[in-house]
């Protein structure tokens, strides 16, 4: 599951269903979430906001939200802050976990660069298992803003899929779109056959995919 740092009205959250259990440490989503758009949501976000962006980071908290409305799940885990576990010069791609080669890091990053130039949306990745992960030094490391995708590869919990999108992102890519991606390529079935570093390359070209398509009525219909 994962919580976006975005506007109090604008509280969106991408993240697999609560029954995956999936609270992975940094960064958490809820793919089910789909329809925040009555006052009752607006309120929840502006009542959570302040609390889940201070410990999103930090995996101290942890919200799921089903289609069936806004059903919280807490967890509490010790907070984490280890900015040892990042890399002293910057890139798009952080593996602690180890899931990918080289070879795909290079390419996962390049991909991201051309998307970065191509549409102006910044995708990072970051590969954990928690609770060995940056935490808390990720958010500046990157400098996450609303034009930031937050793809948190962590297979702890089940589903291995999980985002934090920014609001500029939420405002083209239809909210549906997290969860089928998360439904498709982060099921457990999935990664365990073909391995975690195909989820990760899969999902990172399905949103590379999805961020290149016009904005409309069916645009991220598919996922490739």
């Amino acid at each position: 599951m994962a919580i976006l740092f975005t506007p109090p009205l604008q509280c969106r959250t991408f993240s697999p269903s609560v029954s995956n259990k999936h609270v992975p440490g940094e960064f958490t989503s809820s793919p089910h979430s789909v329809k925040l758009k009555t006052s009752g949501a607006e309120n929840w976000c502006s009542r959570f906001r302040s609390r889940s962006l201070s410990l999103v980071f930090s995996g101290a908290l942890a919200l799921g939200l089903s289609l069936s409305g806004v059903g919280i799940a807490e967890a509490a885990k010790e907070g984490v802050n280890k900015p040892e576990l990042l890399p002293k010069e910057f890139t798009s791609v952080i593996d602690v976990a180890g899931f990918l080669s080289d070879g795909q890091e290079k390419r996962i990053a390049e991909e991201i660069s051309d998307l970065e130039k191509d549409t102006g949306f910044k995708l990072r990745v970051l590969a954990q298992n928690y609770p060995v992960t940056p935490g808390l030094a990720i958010k500046d490391y990157w400098k996450v803003d609303d034009s930031t995708i937050v793809f948190v590869a962590d297979p702890t919990f089940g589903n291995i899929l999980n985002f934090n999108v920014g609001a500029s992102v939420d405002l083209d890519i239809p909210r549906s779109f997290w969860s089928r991606l998360a439904g498709k390529y982060g099921n457990m079935f999935y990664w365990k056959e073909k391995g975690e570093d195909a989820s990760i390359e899969a999902a990172v070209m399905a949103i590379s995919s999805c961020l290149r398509e016009p904005v409309g009525a069916n645009n991220c219909a598919e996922i490739y």
